[in-house]
């Protein structure tokens, strides 16, 4: 059954609870005793957090609604995710308007973390966050995560190249987030650029631009010679004013991880955005199945703070482990309550992996019993991820799992954030795995982990090329036959038995016209275009020698096995078997595919 979502918030009574989930008074007082909560009667109210608990007790998901009533609500910085496909200079554009160099520094020159920070708007003096997301097609779901985050979406399209894949998904994440659009023709200081094609191309796309009566704002824009950059600052805070963006400062802080990542000195870190409230260093958080005290909270130039107020984004350190990128950021009242809610929370996350794990064997096991029925056989390529943050870990994952084909199934046995240890190397050597290393270091490998593979990457679409290569060299291939050759009936040759006549032989004297005849091939014999025989080859003679094989051009005498009625002008095929390897795809959008 699918699970039931329960709305809850603070000050809610037992009796309101049972009544939104349909369960007894007595199953929920009986969960609060053991969870070590009280309750005198139905009518006396729960905190948020321990409505939350009870909820994933009884297997329901739970939407938290936080109250602004009696609170302080102030106008708060828009948060703009900047999105579009790859190499269109998404980067370099927030570099022109922070005056910063990031994009020079990345990898295989594309983005490949989700990137949140400040800019302070010269013209106007106001700020604005900006979150920038990768543009090559692994990396949809950072995509999709930037845009349920946002207030306003930059879509970049460079004008040299115009609409691309990932600009369409760009769209779509805006449209599904229900987030606008401000559109910035980038390149144009470029001898190829061409602004208006692309206005055509978005207005074909349904996006209803300015120039022709809509109301999405368009700005020509050049990142490196930053000109148009006042344009863009203007369409921006003139969208966000018809927003009118407005936050609680007061209350427990509400805030969305963008990425979460391992470091080596100071623990696990999450780069989070406060959506309302004010989050505090000192401050209970729980943060998905993770919880901790916040030790220290830094802005995004590395200064340490005491706060964050909305629209911030901010990097918290003091958690016990990694999130997971996504999850929301909720504020407890103390250890207790938050290690009691992580606790509830991990229970029903692996309650529900369980579920998911078993539906997926189940799944598994039908297809293979199908395809063994059809007899296709499929081996298995278990990997281990392991990189920087842990949105790039999603994100490599799913890429990985797109590369699953009829005949290698991509199984991620563990995917996470860190440098990769002994007891990584144990573990795929115990499961046959190979270990991907993006981002990160490895340790020394000993000799007795001398067979595990691991593949260092630092830009994607590197490291999906090095992993289609390995599925297309581990696939078992589809058998089949192929015409190796081809011959042509220019006389017959008949040898008598010895007894009776019927008991002789015909041998067809043949010239190879295409390719190869070989003795061990299996032969067709085709006569005006239609297939008289199939069957293995009992003889095959070049100037009275037995030979193997003929080439082309050349002549010879061949006996068919069971098959006597040659005439001139046949055509004899020789057929040899063959496995099939799939193939390795890539686009120039940067998808990637295994085409058996």
């Amino acid at each position: 059954m699918d699970e039931k979502t329960v709305e809850v918030f603070d000050g809610m009574t037992l009796l309101e609870f049972s009544k939104r989930t349909g369960e007894s008074l007595a199953v929920l007082q009986s969960i609060l005793v053991d969870v070590g909560e009280t309750v005198s009667s139905e009518f006396d109210a729960i905190s948020i957090d321990v409505a939350e608990l009870l909820a994933m007790e009884i297997g329901n998901n739970v939407k938290r609604e936080h109250t602004t009533e009696g609170l302080q609500i102030l106008p708060r910085p828009p948060v703009v995710t900047v999105m579009g496909h790859v190499d269109h200079g998404k980067t370099s554009l927030l570099d022109a308007l922070r005056n910063t160099f990031v994009a020079a520094k990345e990898a295989g020159g594309i983005t490949q973390h989700v990137g949140a920070f400040v800019v302070g708007m010269p013209e106007s003096g106001t700020s604005i966050t900006f979150l920038d997301t990768p543009g090559h097609a692994a990396f949809s779901e950072m995509r999709a995560r930037g845009a349920a985050v946002t207030d306003i979406v930059v879509l970049v399209v460079a004008a040299d190249d115009g609409v691309m894949p990932q600009t369409l998904e760009a769209i779509a994440h805006a449209r599904s987030a229900n987030v606008p659009i401000v559109v910035a023709i980038n390149k144009c200081d470029k001898p190829g650029a061409n602004p208006e094609r692309v206005k055509n191309q978005l207005a074909a796309e349904g996006i209803e631009l300015e120039d022709i009566g809509g109301n999405v704002q368009v700005v020509e824009v050049s990142a490196v010679k930053s000109t148009g950059l006042d344009k863009l600052e203007e369409a921006l805070l003139l969208q966000a004013v018809d927003m009118d963006l407005m936050a609680r400062v007061d209350g427990p802080a509400q805030a969305y991880v963008v990425e979460a990542r391992l470091d080596k000195g100071r623990g696990p870190l999450a780069t989070v955005i406060v959506k309302a409230g004010t989050l505090e260093s000192g401050h209970h958080v729980v943060i998905g199945c993770q919880w901790g005290k916040l030790r220290a909270i830094r802005d995004m130039v590395g200064k340490p703070t005491e706060r964050a107020t909305p629209a911030m984004p901010v990097e918290i350190e003091g958690l016990k482990g990694v999130p997971m990128a996504g999850d929301d950021v909720i504020v407890v009242e103390s250890e207790k309550r938050a290690k009691m809610l992580s606790e509830g929370r991990t229970r029903k996350y692996e309650r529900d992996r369980l579920l998911k794990a078993e539906e997926d064997r189940i799944a598994e096991l039908g297809k293979r019993e199908a395809e063994s029925e059809e007899g296709v056989f499929r081996v298995e390529l278990p990997i281990i991820v392991k990189s920087d943050v842990q949105g790039t870990a999603q994100a490599v994952s799913d890429a990985l799992r797109t590369l699953n084909s009829p005949q290698v199934f991509v199984n991620i046995v563990q995917s996470g954030v860190g440098a990769i240890f002994q007891s990584d190397l144990a573990r795929a050597q115990t499961c046959n795995a190979c270990i991907i290393a993006f981002n990160v270091k490895c340790c020394k490998i000993s000799s007795a982990y001398a067979r595990v593979k691991v593949f260092h990457h630092h830009v994607i679409y590197h490291l999906l090329e090095d992993i289609g290569n390995l599925i297309v060299e581990k696939a078992p291939g589809v058998s089949e036959l192929e015409v190796a050759g081809e011959a042509e009936v220019l006389s017959i040759f008949k040898v008598l038995g010895k007894r009776r006549e019927e008991d002789g032989v015909s041998i067809a004297g043949c010239k190879v016209m295409d390719g190869r005849v070989f003795r061990s091939g299996l032969m067709r014999l085709l006569r005006s275009g239609e297939v008289l025989f199939e069957g293995s080859c009992a003889s095959l003679k070049r100037e009275k020698q037995d030979v193997e094989q003929v080439g082309k051009g050349n002549e010879c005498g061949l006996v068919m096995g069971d098959w006597n009625d040659f005439r001139v002008g046949d055509v004899i095929q020789c057929l040899e078997r063959v496995v099939r390897k799939p193939k390795f795809i890539s686009s120039e959008s940067g998808a990637v595919r295994i085409e058996c």
